[in-house]
């Protein structure tokens, strides 16, 4: 008489199966996570440059058109009411560091833009001589002039 062997058939994972993949998937988020984070201030700080230049020009072409003289509403009022009226800007623009609009004399959380005479020395600082115009900087999310953007 013939007796059957019956093999047991695999039907799952082992524990320690499991916690191998576990342990691997948790190495590459911890790889991968900040470089979405990364990535994600990359384009905050690209968005922020790019439309310091685009607000520099303007501002610029403001002048051209009326004898140098800045636009009264940036240091007057802390808004962009001239800008806009006059058709340099469609709107108010917002610094996405900040996520603010608001400009003004110096750099804050509450503003987005600082207009100020002051300037980036060559020795890396920002410091202020009446003798230059107004110029226009950024604000970084902690409330700080940002330097890269001079």
């Amino acid at each position: 008489m013939r007796t059957r062997t019956h093999t047991a058939a695999r039907t799952a994972f082992t524990l320690i199966e499991i916690l191998i993949v576990v342990v691997i998937l948790g190495i590459l988020a911890a790889i991968v996570i900040p470089q979405f984070t990364n990535a994600a201030d990359d384009a905050n700080q690209s968005g922020v440059k790019s439309q310091l230049q685009t607000l520099r020009s303007q501002i610029e072409l403001y002048r051209a058109q009326n004898a140098g003289v800045d636009p009264a509403s940036l240091a007057a009022a802390g808004d962009w009411s001239t800008m806009i009226t006059a058709g340099y800007l469609p709107g108010p623009p917002n610094n996405p560091m900040t996520s603010n609009n608001g400009v003004a004399g110096t750099a804050s959380t509450a503003v987005g833009w600082v207009w100020s005479q002051a300037y980036w020395n060559a020795a890396g600082t920002y410091t202020t001589d009446n003798t230059r115009p107004y110029q226009l900087f950024a604000v970084d999310a902690s409330g700080a002039v940002y330097d890269e953007y001079q």
